[in-house]
């Protein structure tokens, strides 16, 4: 198959998106940019498209105009070891930004992302159905996730 690499449309601000994901995410670096020439849709001289990684996953960014925000629809999700990742990838994505339930969170740029502990796949697949109902049930009601709450919540045993 080949490679896939997202294209996300900004509204004029594909490089400083690029910039603050770069600085979020290890191994990660601007690779390029285009600009807008003469008898282009952009201003010429202005940024069109940069390319970028976020730790080996390529990206463009394209300065397309504001007929196409992002939606929730489309999320990037970052899988997480331990609870600080999960506040680190949290507070840095969600500053200037908008918090959600669940994980989600859009940043400031309105692109949506889910901060999400390995831990909670591994416990809404358990085995044993009552505790992946509880780990679940837990989940539904937190903002940033809680590793600890989802723990205890996942092992409380019903009266």
């Amino acid at each position: 198959m080949p490679t896939t690499i997202p294209c996300l449309w900004f509204d004029g601000q594909a490089e400083q998106a690029a910039a603050h994901y770069t600085a979020i995410f290890p191994n990660s670096e601007i690779l390029g940019m285009t600009r807008y020439g003469p008898e282009t849709p952009g201003v010429e001289g202005s940024v069109m498209t940069v390319n970028f990684s976020l730790d080996g996953q390529q990206f463009v960014g394209l300065n397309g105009g504001p007929q196409f925000p992002f939606t929730e629809a489309v999320s990037f999700q970052i899988p997480c070891a331990d609870q600080n990742e999960v506040d680190y990838y949290w507070s840095r994505l969600s500053e200037s930004g908008q918090e959600g339930p669940c994980g989600w969170l859009k940043d400031r740029f309105g692109l949506s992302w889910q901060v999400v502990p390995t831990v909670l796949f591994e416990l809404i697949d358990d085995p044993d159905p009552s505790r992946a109902q509880r780990a679940t049930q837990a989940m539904l009601g937190m903002g940033k996730i809680n590793i600890a709450e989802l723990l205890q919540a996942a092992d409380q045993v019903p009266a």
